[in-house]
């Protein structure tokens, strides 16, 4: 890795670090066959001379506190209340919404229709991205409506509209909006390799509707061992995958809070593992290793001690 500016024949790691374009295209040509036949395999390109690589990328959720979600977005349907009159809007209700969001026009012979689950609320998600965890619905997580067998209050039904939408099958409002994802569920985000830490992460809360600001977060590579090593505002992500490997049983990247986030060298990660009474061994062999170190050096002063003294009397008795 080179720690000047980076040339064509260079790709930038950070803004001091590079390395070859010829290194990177060997490491991504092992992390495609690595994920050979899946969506998380990464395409490349050149732009005036520049290597860009683009592609899905795994974030895990290591969240200690909780997150508040947006109660609406700006796909929300527009108000049927100016057009229509509470008796048509009642009617209307009964009816099953397209998946804009649109009411569909009554036929000459209505049907009943059976009212939909929390399940089956959760609409598809973008073309290619995998999100075992905190799947959005149709909209980003946009507000939708869920279907009663009976007729709703106009007023009623707009604040059904404004507080209730879905991630997961599980319904929030705005007494649940506030929650913490399950620590180490696992989401992507369709990136590039000239994004930065601060541009994933906002994307990535823009993804869930999130309010909390990227600054309150931070990005860390989290290895096997325990190691832990925060990624700055000026690394690129996607390249840190690729150099870290392809796979996640050795090195994920995690989104943890900016203050309650830490990070573990290798040299303190190799005792993350042991058991408590291990580690009170290894204090005890340490604390006998320290007390004969302390009885050496004690000696070992006492007897140059003993050798000044003896000195300065030979002195003396010269005089």
């Amino acid at each position: 890795m080179k720690e000047d500016c980076a040339p064509s024949s260079h790709v930038p790691i950070s803004d001091s670090k590079s390395i070859l374009k010829s290194e990177l295209l060997n490491l991504l040509k092992t992390y495609n066959c690595y994920h050979e036949g899946k969506s998380f395999q990464l395409r490349h390109r050149e732009e005036e001379g520049a290597l860009v690589i683009e592609g899905l990328l795994n974030i895990a959720w290591g969240l200690r506190r909780p997150i508040r979600l947006q109660m609406q977005d700006d796909r929300e349907p527009a108000p049927l209340l100016g057009r229509l009159d509470a008796g048509q809007l009642s009617c209307r209700l009964k009816e099953p919404l397209l998946q804009g969001g649109t009411a569909q026009q009554p036929g000459p012979q209505p049907s009943e229709h059976r009212p939909e689950s929390a399940s089956d609320s959760s609409g598809p998600l973008e073309e290619g991205e995998e999100t075992p965890q905190l799947m959005r619905t149709k909209s980003d997580a946009a507000c939708v409506i869920q279907r009663r067998p009976r007729c709703r209050a106009p007023g009623e039904t707009q604040r059904t509209r404004r507080h209730r939408f879905s991630i997961n099958g599980h319904f929030y409002n705005h007494k649940t909006s506030v929650f913490t994802p399950a620590y180490g569920s696992v989401t992507n985000v369709r990136v590039n390799s000239t994004m930065t830490t601060l541009q994933v992460l906002s994307l990535l809360l823009s993804k869930f509707r999130v309010e909390n600001g990227p600054s309150e977060f931070a990005l860390y590579v989290v290895h096997e061992s325990g190691e832990r090593t925060k990624l700055k505002d000026c690394e690129y992500p996607l390249i840190s995958r690729i150099l870290h490997g392809p796979s996640e049983k050795i090195a994920r990247i995690f989104l943890m809070e900016a203050d309650l986030g830490e990070e573990v060298p290798h040299d303190v990660a190799q005792y993350i593992k042991f058991e408590m009474p291990v580690l009170d061994s290894f204090i005890e062999k340490l604390k006998e290793e320290e007390q004969r170190e302390i009885i050496k050096l004690t000696m070992k002063f006492q007897a140059l001690r003993l050798t000044m003294l003896q000195r300065l009397e030979q002195l003396v008795e010269a005089k």
